[in-house]
């Protein structure tokens, strides 16, 4: 049994000249493996008919499905419905029960003053020769075409609108269409290793895969993900093939593992807190609130996150944090001693039982012949004990910034695992 194959075709000048990201195709092949569909191929093309065309027909030589997102907003540079109608030789109609939606939409919810102006009415006209997607986030419709027995599938670039489209009536339709085996995946978290060193102490794992099963690694900020994904024509089996060698993973490896779950640095040392009924903060000076960003990002985050002091000047770690000012004029704010200082004070100023604190150099200025950019100070503690670490990056502030944050959820998330070795 074999998978269907995907290929995702995004336009817009925008994405190619870099003012906006396209998180649209990651989260796609996200859906589709889920769906057991593999995705083979992602291109990006602008908003030219030539480039559109063309993409079109080299996707259909490389995989089943083709999925498009963007240029179908009523403005001139949307050429993509027009282009689809022409590919697949059909003429333009009016959908009234498009008509009807996008009629509500501007009346109802949008309740915009004055008639429907026409090139909104326009969002209504579709190729007769596609089935409509029903777009219940916004007014273009979604559309599908087979042609060869290949399927495309026409989205709006707005990843709201995409997503919906895609979870309400694409990957239904598409898991009817398509029957293949199950694609499943077992993703861990390492931390304080290089890819290359890692590969190598789990080279003899790695050689012993069977056809079938794939590993990956996957670097960012001083951890590693390996994530492994397996086919098979039954997902009980593999499941249970992937769990006994899932295992077997996380055995060679147990002094850098830091989770066997597919979760961000603050999740586990939030599962850690919750596990012990206990909670945090932040004082941060380098970081300027991105550590306290970070975890506040995730839903359900105040039942173990109390808070953060951004002290960023000198005199806002004085003055609510109370360090000393005889620290900054002797080791000066980048020390063992503030970063020591900035916990009690949080702790004091904040209900929480543990705490993070950083001060540090991030770039490009502000450094001296003794501490250079990059040089941070973290600590983390609690009332009664306190733990530092001195960290020396050699990235741009922007990576400083990253790897400092990720460096003192890791240096809590070991202080916690010391605190409670049950958890």
């Amino acid at each position: 049994m074999s998978n269907a194959t995907a290929s995702i075709i995004t336009i817009g000048d925008e994405l190619l000249i870099g003012q906006v990201i396209d998180t649209n195709s990651a989260w796609m092949a996200q859906e589709l493996i889920k769906a057991g569909i593999w995705v083979k191929r992602r291109v990006a093309v602008g908003d030219d008919r030539d480039s559109i065309w063309n993409a079109l027909t080299e996707e259909a030589e490389q995989a089943d499905i083709i999925l498009i997102t963007g240029g179908l907003g009523p403005t001139a540079d949307d050429i993509t419905k027009p282009l689809l109608c022409d590919y697949f030789g059909g003429k333009m109609v009016m959908d009234e029960q498009v008509l009807a939606h996008v009629t509500h939409l501007f009346e109802k919810v949008f309740k915009r003053p004055g008639p429907l102006l026409e090139r909104n009415r326009r969002q209504a006209e579709v190729p007769d020769v596609c089935t409509v997607l029903h777009n219940a986030r916004g007014t273009a419709p979604g559309m599908w075409f087979e042609k060869e027995g290949k399927v495309y599938v026409s989205m709006p670039g707005v990843p709201h609108e995409m997503k919906g489209l895609m979870t309400d009536e694409v990957i239904p339709r598409l898991g009817k269409r398509f029957v293949g085996a199950a694609i499943e995946s077992r993703t861990l978290l390492t931390f304080g290793i290089g890819e290359s060193a890692l590969a190598e102490r789990i080279k003899a794992f790695e050689e012993a895969l069977p056809s079938h099963i794939k590993l990956a690694y996957l670097p960012n900020y001083g951890m590693v993900r390996l994530r492994l994904t397996g086919s098979g024509p039954g997902k009980a089996a593999l499941d249970m093939e992937l769990d006994q060698l899932f295992l077997s993973l996380q055995q060679q490896i147990p002094d850098v593992l830091v989770t066997n779950r597919d979760e961000p640095m603050e999740l586990v040392v939030a599962r850690l807190l919750l596990s012990s009924g206990k909670t945090m903060a932040t004082a941060e000076s380098c970081t300027g609130g991105y550590i306290a960003h970070r975890i506040t990002a995730h839903a359900g985050s105040s039942t173990w996150f109390r808070g953060s002091v951004v002290s960023y000047a000198n005199e806002v770690k004085q003055t609510l944090l109370d360090v000393p000012q005889a620290y900054f004029e002797t080791v000066g704010a980048v020390s063992e001693e503030v970063v020591k200082g900035m916990i009690a004070g949080v702790l004091n100023r904040i209900d929480a039982d543990y705490a993070i604190a950083v001060s540090g150099i991030m770039g490009p200025g502000g450094a001296t012949a003794e501490k250079p950019v990059g040089m941070v100070w973290i600590a983390v503690g609690s009332k009664s004990r306190v733990q530092t670490k001195l960290f020396q990056f050699r990235f741009d502030r922007a990576r400083n910034i990253e790897m400092t944050a990720i460096s003192a959820l890791n240096l809590l998330r070991l202080f916690l695992l010391e605190e409670h070795p049950a958890s």
